[in-house]
């Protein structure tokens, strides 16, 4: 079998700042890429905050109006940011979940959701404030997001 190179490694990750972009359109189906650190630059997400910040994601906005069109949320392996995958969404309220979903955990007070033994396979690697702190520097990058900024630079 011939690996393939696939679309998300031939974005130039040098030329990556944080933000949101469209990844892919399969369909309709759009793979959106949060990007909430500059690749490559030595600092990245911590590994409880990005915990905390996918629990708190998911069960955000799987709990609103729009949770039909929700297909997946998770982080990146480099752990740079996420990948939130929906359906039939119009990109203009793709970006206001996402800013709406920003502010959310940004202010979140409470127990993670999701966050015991029996609902997650590492339960006890949780960081809320991480996590916030991570939402709270996207709130203002996002603040003026357009949909022509979704895509990548060249």
């Amino acid at each position: 079998m011939e690996l393939k190179q696939i679309a998300s490694f031939q974005v130039d990750h040098r030329k990556l700042t944080e933000g949101m972009y469209t990844s892919r359109v399969d369909g309709d189906v759009t793979t959106y890429d949060i990007r909430m650190v500059r690749p490559n630059c030595g600092t990245y997400l911590g590994y409880g905050a990005i915990h905390s910040f996918e629990h708190l994601f998911a069960t955000y906005v799987r709990s609103g109006a729009l949770s039909d069109r929700v297909i997946y949320v998770g982080p990146m392996g480099c752990r740079t940011g996420f990948y939130f995958l929906v359906r039939g969404l119009a990109p203009e309220r793709a970006i206001d979940l996402v800013r709406e979903t920003m502010a959310f955990i940004a202010g979140y007070e409470g127990p993670i959701p999701g966050a015991s033994e029996a609902e997650c396979g590492n339960y006890r690697e949780q960081d809320l404030e991480g996590a916030r702190a991570a939402a709270q520097k996207m709130i203002p990058i996002l603040k003026n997001w357009t949909v022509a900024q979704l895509t990548y630079q060249a």
